[in-house]
């Protein structure tokens, strides 16, 4: 077994660090409410459109790696890096300047959007440190330990990105 480089193991702190941090800062600003705030009522359609971005743009990384293009695909992910980066400041942003919108669908659509929501927010949470260590894995240049969290990563960041689109239509009807 290959011993873990210099390079992780400066970032591997960073990773645990962040991994809790994000989801906990998240957890705590969600419910802190700037007094006398305008609703930024404009940013769930931008920050929706921010997880659809990414979420093309996450394939077209694959699609650019399976056809030997490194730079382009190393320019890819750094950019859906970027992008989760900015989601996440447009969510807290607007949940803290606005109420939560409750979901006013009946029926079996009402657990079809629950389900969504649930795994998206629960692997939303577990992609942080995925996409850390395979982002430090690359950096460390251990391309074979890269691509093998990748193939775990990928999907699950894929799905997130997507389900934050498909939350943010089953949920738009409802914003007030």
């Amino acid at each position: 077994m290959a011993e873990t480089t210099s390079v992780e193991k400066k970032y591997n702190k960073w990773i645990i660090v962040l991994s809790i941090a994000i989801p906990l800062a998240v957890a705590v600003l969600f419910g802190v409410k700037i007094p006398n705030a305008k609703p930024l009522t404009f940013l769930p359609a931008i920050y929706s459109s921010t997880n659809g971005l990414t979420a093309v743009l996450l394939v077209f990384a694959v699609i650019a790696i399976k056809n030997g293009k490194r730079e382009l695909h190393e320019k890819l992910m750094k950019t859906c890096i970027l992008l989760s980066a900015a989601f996440l400041v447009m969510y807290v942003a607007y949940h803290m300047t606005s109420n939560s919108t409750p979901f006013g669908g009946e029926g079996v659509i009402k657990y079809v959007y629950y389900f969504i929501l649930i795994t998206h927010i629960i692997l939303s949470i577990g992609i942080i440190p995925l996409v850390l260590i395979t982002y430090v894995r690359a950096l460390a240049e251990r391309f074979d330990k890269h691509k093998k969290i990748a193939k775990i990563t990928f999907p699950l960041w894929l799905y997130v990105a997507v389900t934050g689109v498909v939350v943010y239509f089953m949920i738009s009807p409802y914003y007030s």
